[in-house]
């Protein structure tokens, strides 16, 4: 059963039209990890009321550059609202490392600790970045389900859709990935 096991890491899930959990209706999620044990990605096209600027007021940082301080924050998911995950560009190997900073093989890498936010604050840290409140998190075959039962659509992801369309673009720019219009999507799945 294993060599039949999908991994999406690296990938993006697309919500598909009629998505009945709230939390997920019109998203579009990176897929930072799956596996056997489940899998974890930060939704990249909803920000949240609250700018880095704020963010870093309220953990006592400062921010170098007005522009990130008016970058907005978004919602990652509904699992840890509490904790920040920031989603950025592979580090060099004279960039260093964060101490928890999972790398997404063949893609992005995702840190929870406070030192890539300090290095942001020194003026260093990575160029290209998403900050998120909460994660998105499926249990070992749950993703797989909701795939079968026609909730996602899945491409490869790319870094331009993450870091540089802009947010009310990036649903369909996704979809674009696929060659598919949003507008042919039916919510109805199809059985032979």
């Amino acid at each position: 059963m294993a060599k039949d096991r999908i991994d999406l890491t690296n990938q993006f899930l697309i919500a598909m039209p009629g998505m009945a959990d709230e939390a997920f209706a019109g998203s579009v999620i990176y897929m930072c990890e799956h596996n056997d044990k489940g899998a974890l990605g930060l939704v990249i096209n909803k920000p949240i009321s609250l700018t880095l600027g704020n963010l870093f007021e309220k953990v006592e940082l400062s921010l170098p550059h007005d522009e990130l301080a008016a970058t907005p924050v978004f919602y990652g998911g509904p699992v840890q609202t509490e904790r920040g995950f920031v989603l950025h560009e592979p580090l060099d190997a004279e960039g260093g490392h964060y101490s928890a900073t999972l790398a997404v093989p063949g893609g992005l890498e995702m840190t929870t600790s406070r030192d890539v936010l300090e290095a942001l604050s020194n003026g260093a840290g990575p160029k290209k970045l998403l900050v998120t409140l909460g994660y998105s998190g499926w249990a070992a075959g749950q993703l797989e389900e909701e795939i079968g039962r026609n909730g996602w659509l899945t491409v490869d992801a790319t870094p331009e859709i993450i870091f540089d369309t802009p947010i009310e673009d990036r649903y369909e720019r996704a979809l674009a990935l696929l060659g598919v219009d949003p507008r042919m999507l039916s919510m109805d799945a199809g059985h032979a």
